[in-house]
């Protein structure tokens, strides 16, 4: 059988009803996995092959995913399979329980084949940052795949078998990725899916969602995984929606609002058009568009920047050689030690954002910085909501620019770095759900349609999509 023909819904509606050899089908997966790696360095870790095959050696596996691979990054534990955040200071290390959302896809049928490449700890834009090696982008290897989440944005881009990848979001890191390797990213309204078993960089903006080949996987894959955790007193008391069932292609009284700040200064021409030329087709499909403001658009990387450095600098204290990572012959006192683990394991922008976000915590600057930042956050939350009252969905560009050529990353400042995210931050200090499915291309590179909506209000995101998609 030429498993590359298959798509999510023909793998699992054969392999529920026996007519998939798993073995056979993981066995030349893998050689091919194992290939791309090579090429494009999408894994921290591949699974072994042989624990797999023994898994899932019944002929009919169970489940709504029914013995699908599934790939996670590389921040979100599954049991027995490394789990480094795409950190040195945590090679080896090596969860002893699974992620609720690793346990909801096994639960589900789902196969877990690797993890995924991703900046350390989720500090970049680019999957530069990592501990491991760089990923590259399967449209053109010497483009960036976006960060932080571009091992699995890669993967899924270049993967000729069926499979669904999970990432991660705190500021961008789904839409970013998925925008640069033209495949769709979902990022849920935070609280819809479980944290427990994610290695956090910021508690309040950290989100779990899929990226896929298309809405409707995406949709499958949040379907899986979404619903309330005890473990994780941040997830809503609501029950898990079945948004593939649920997926419908209509524009009947749809409101798109377009927010002008996100086509101003800084975003790409060509980027604009491609976007705008999806607009239009959402238009002309019945539709409704209106120009709306979103004023404080501007304000949101500082507000970002450091309400994420402060919690960043609070989860990654926990890494000091003591009681979890990389450890060194101890010598000196505690400050010399602390020093000298932290100092040799962590990466420069880790260290950088570690110290930005301590001292925005620093007494005397408390006030000044992180409690002004989170009553800012409140503002752009109720700006945000405000938009909804008048429009189902915004639309925008995902990124300012298609992705960049590694050469053209190695000169930008760290502001320059930090700009990039202009365009996905408020979102995601708002955090509501959005999606970035491609548009287009500009130079024979993707460029993706950001979709955003009001809190828990996924169906109508991914029906939008859904019905774009479908369209194109």
């Amino acid at each position: 059988m030429d498993y590359t023909r298959l798509s999510v819904s023909d793998f699992i509606t054969r392999a529920g009803s026996g007519s998939i050899d798993l073995r056979d089908f993981y066995s030349r997966m893998f050689k091919r996995l194992k290939e791309l790696n090579k090429t494009y360095n999408v894994f921290v870790t591949l699974a072994e092959e042989h624990d797999i095959l023994d898994a899932k050696s019944a002929r009919k596996p169970s489940g709504t995913l029914a013995g699908l691979p599934v790939s996670l990054k590389d921040n979100i534990c599954s049991e027995g399979l490394q789990a480094t955040a795409g950190s040195r200071i945590l090679e080896g290390y090596e969860p002893p329980f699974d992620s609720t959302v690793a346990a909801r896809l096994k639960s589900r049928g789902g196969v877990i084949v690797g993890k995924t490449q991703m900046d350390e700890f989720g500090f970049g834009w680019a999957s530069t940052n990592s501990g491991w090696k760089i990923p590259k982008n399967p449209r053109d290897p010497t483009r960036v795949t976006g960060g932080s989440s571009g091992g699995a944005a890669a993967l899924v881009a270049a993967l000729d078998y069926p499979h669904l990848a999970l990432g991660q979001s705190t500021g961008g890191s789904l839409s970013n990725p998925a925008s640069f390797c033209g495949v769709v990213g979902l990022t849920p309204t935070y609280g819809l899916v479980s944290r427990y078993g994610l290695i956090d960089y910021g508690n309040s903006l950290d989100k779990i969602g899929p990226i896929a080949g298309t809405v409707r996987d995406a949709a499958l894959m949040l379907s899986a995984i979404a619903g309330h955790d005890p473990r994780d007193p941040t997830t809503a008391q609501k029950p898990p929606g079945d948004y593939h069932s649920k997926l419908k292609s209509s524009f009947r009284n749809l409101r798109i609002g377009i927010p002008r700040e996100y086509f101003g200064e800084g975003v790409e021409p060509r980027v604009s058009e491609r976007v705008w030329s999806a607009i239009k087709k959402l238009e002309s499909l019945g539709a409704t568009c209106k120009e709306i403001s979103l004023p404080m658009t501007p304000d949101a990387i500082a507000i970002y920047y450091i309400i994420a450095t402060s919690e960043a600098s609070t989860n990654l204290a926990r890494f000091c050689g003591l009681r979890y990572g990389a450890e060194e012959p101890i010598e000196g006192d505690f400050n010399e030690y602390f020093s000298k683990v932290r100092s040799k394991y962590l990466g420069q922008e880790a260290k950088r954002r570690i110290i930005l976000g301590t001292y925005s915590r620093m007494a005397g600057y408390r006030d000044q910085y992180y409690l002004k930042a989170m009553r800012a956050r409140t503002l752009l939350i109720q700006e945000f909501r405000k938009a909804f009252r008048t429009c189902d969905v915004l639309a925008a560009p995902a990124m300012p620019c298609i992705a960049p050529r590694f050469k053209e990353t190695e000169s930008m400042s760290p502001l320059q770095n930090y700009m990039m995210d202009i365009l996905t931050v408020a979102p995601n200090l708002a955090g509501i759900p959005t999606i970035s499915v491609p548009c287009g291309t500009a130079e024979s590179m993707p460029v993706g349609l950001h979709l955003m909506a009001g809190h828990f209000n996924e169906q109508a995101l991914l029906n939008t999509a859904h019905s774009y998609e479908k369209s194109i």
